[in-house]
């Protein structure tokens, strides 16, 4: 159709025209973050940098875990299942420990954080899946040592908010 010297595309719906265009991505930030000093900066830099290095591993934990899962279901004895996820533990091992023992505790306690935002599941509760009740208090006993909890959830309206925030972020390839 031709609009006042200009093309444009329309369709017509029961009768109706509608005009059609397409619009161009719209970009949206958040506001840009005002902090009370130069404490509160570098702390917001450290959690920036603490997300980017363990964020990685939580994607790859959420596509592992929908991997596992699907494949588990397609394994008929409850002896395959164990063989299968005891030598996904051992190639995982092979591959991750040396980067995830270098991990700090506050990176650790993200990506436990980050894991159960992936996964829709704590970390709790992928051990418990996967390896069974045992391991899972086990490693929840390991972790309480530290000061961390296999059970925390991901809470992205409350105290996870920023960490959300950041999250989006790096998805968008804005950080």
């Amino acid at each position: 159709m031709d609009f006042g010297g200009q093309s444009v595309i329309a369709i017509v719906h029961d009768g109706d025209t509608i005009y059609t265009t397409e619009l161009t991505e719209a970009l949206i930030e958040p506001q840009k973050r005002k902090t009370a000093s130069n404490s509160d900066l570098r702390q917001y830099r450290r959690l920036i940098y603490n997300v980017k290095k363990v964020y990685p591993y939580a994607k790859l934990a959420g596509e592992k875990f929908g991997e596992v899962t699907a494949h588990l279901q397609t394994l008929k004895t409850n002896k395959e299942q164990k063989e299968y996820i005891k030598q996904l533990e051992k190639d995982i091992l092979n591959q991750y420990e040396e980067e995830l023992k270098n991990l700090t505790v506050t990176q650790g306690r993200i990506l436990i954080k980050l894991i159960d935002r992936e996964t829709s599941k704590t970390s709790y509760d992928v051990v418990k899946e996967l390896r069974g009740s045992f391991q899972a208090a086990f490693w929840q006993a390991i972790a309480r040592l530290f000061g961390s909890n296999l059970k925390t959830e991901f809470d992205p309206e409350g105290e996870d908010k920023l960490l959300n925030e950041i999250v989006i972020m790096i998805e968008k390839g804005q950080l």
